[in-house]
């Protein structure tokens, strides 16, 4: 089973981080609000197409300036180079968008017989596991920078998909489990308290 979906349009602007800045201000002296230089973001824009496994939490991207139809099954074409050959089903779970349910595309599978679509509902985005790894990914190469031209954009993300590639894991749908400390015994489990 592989995931396959868009990321974008995501243009060349700054991408607002996590950190707050502090400025070296007085001890009695209140610290200013934190702003950000306006960037309206036209130097550049484009889509990157992903693929994700989630059972071995492998990732392939590829980045074009447009989400046409040809783009779409290009990137498939290298999702098949990309995938293994011993693998014999392959499932793609898609959304519903138009570029996604084209001819060209359904011809596709015609050309690869171990391929089969499966598009998730309308309005149930969840369903496909590659919109967590979206959120990953744009914390990973886009989140606190700022970004002069769509190349860089390109090449952020192909370093961050490198990235989680050499530090992949399997991927599970639900809730991230989290640790929780140990509850200290509470009045319930006290053996020396008189009886009301």
């Amino acid at each position: 089973m592989i995931c396959v979906d868009e990321l974008g349009p995501e243009s060349a602007k700054s991408f607002r981080g996590r950190e707050c800045v502090c400025l070296a201000t007085g001890a009695d002296t209140p610290a200013p609000r934190a702003t950000q230089e306006i960037d309206d973001g036209r130097r550049g824009s484009g889509f990157s197409f992903g693929a994700f496994r989630p059972a071995t939490g492998d990732a392939l991207t590829a980045s074009y300036e447009r989400r046409t139809t040809a783009n779409f099954v290009d990137f498939l074409d290298r999702v098949e180079r990309w995938l293994p050959p011993e693998a014999g089903r392959v499932y793609a779970i898609l959304d519903n968008l138009s570029t996604h349910r084209a001819p060209d595309v359904l011809r596709l599978s015609l050309a690869y017989p171990r391929w089969e679509f499966v598009f998730q509902p309308k309005y149930a985005a969840y369903l496909n596991l590659i919109e967590p790894w979206w959120t990953i990914l744009r914390s990973l190469a886009l989140k606190g920078r700022r970004f002069e031209t769509w190349g860089q954009i390109c090449a952020a993300i192909q370093a961050a998909t490198a990235y989680w590639n050499a530090r992949k894991h399997p991927f599970v749908w639900g809730r991230r489990r989290r640790h929780r400390p140990r509850r200290k015994p509470g009045i319930a489990l006290a053996t020396n308290m008189p009886p009301t």
